[in-house]
């Protein structure tokens, strides 16, 4: 670490939502690992999207706020919270804002224009689809139950981007001062790979037959709702994966090289790792 750099990151701490979440915990891992004192801000801590009334005591002797956007809160009011929260951070001297957002998204993007509140010096980061959902979460539980994954998107290729290379995005923009202030920055793996095409690489690297089903986003959405899915959380996912599989985000964005230097972590790669930890591993 440089000296400037040790500077910038001595006795800094950061607020990190999300924090037992698939980004969080590794903002939070990455933000430790860069000399910054974590203070993580999830349901298992005591911190609640829905719980305005609480987010003081989280905000409050901060420096800066890593926000996941709330995507399990609903659109609007995912808004709604992000936008509240950032004035409220504000107001406590919590100045530095980076959000997490979704590449190509454009029910994010009223989320995105909340963050941007007067006296907040906010970055969006906005993400290709994660590497890590074919391993963590449930589309990895249905790969590894099953041997097959349905989900749309067939033919359309995606830059799967590896979680890692997030968090060390949204700890350089935390780090950084007024470097990345005001913009948005969009990061993706270094190649484009279709979801059948992603799930063979996943089936070389655990040694097993797996296969991948497309289906179209409505048929999706009818196996979500037998699952027992709220029909307004299905409309949503529907209407999200109609637009974002799409073909708008067969393209690669230069946000890991931009900010860290560094090429993207290859798919290939997360899939062997994944696979040496048993991620896709049968019972």
């Amino acid at each position: 670490m440089t000296a400037n750099r040790a500077m910038q990151t001595k006795d800094m701490t950061v607020v990190v939502t999300g924090a037992t979440g698939r980004t969080g915990r590794r903002v939070a891992e990455a933000a430790r690992a860069a000399g910054l004192t974590v203070r993580p801000a999830s349901r298992a801590h005591g911190f609640d999207w829905d719980s305005p009334a609480g987010w003081a005591d989280v905000l409050r002797g901060a420096d800066a706020a890593y926000l996941a956007h709330p995507a399990d809160v609903g659109a609007p009011a995912a808004t709604e919270a992000v936008g509240r929260l950032a004035l409220e951070a504000v107001a406590l001297g919590v100045r530095r804002l980076v959000l997490l957002s979704a590449r190509g998204e454009e029910q994010a993007k009223p989320t995105e224009e909340a963050l941007r509140v007067p006296g907040a010096r906010w970055t969006v980061v906005r993400a290709a689809w994660f590497a890590q959902n074919f391993s963590e979460g449930p589309l990895a539980e249905e790969l590894r139950r099953s041997g097959e994954l349905v989900f749309p998107g067939d033919g359309v290729p995606e830059p799967f981007v590896d979680v890692r290379d997030v968090a060390d995005v949204v700890v350089a923009a935390l780090t950084a001062g007024d470097r990345y202030a005001e913009q948005v920055l969009e990061v993706s793996g270094p190649r484009l790979l279709t979801f059948g095409e992603a799930v063979a690489e996943v089936a070389r690297a655990a040694g097993r037959k797996l296969a991948y089903r497309p289906v179209a986003a409505r048929a999706y959405g009818e196996r979500l709702a037998e699952f027992g899915l709220p029909p307004e959380e299905v409309a949503y996912l529907v209407d999200l994966f109609d637009s974002l599989l799409d073909g708008r985000n067969a393209h690669l964005s230069d946000g890991v090289r931009q900010v860290l230097g560094r090429e993207p972590r290859d798919f290939t790669a997360y899939a062997e790792e994944a696979a040496a930890a048993g991620a896709w591993r049968a019972d």
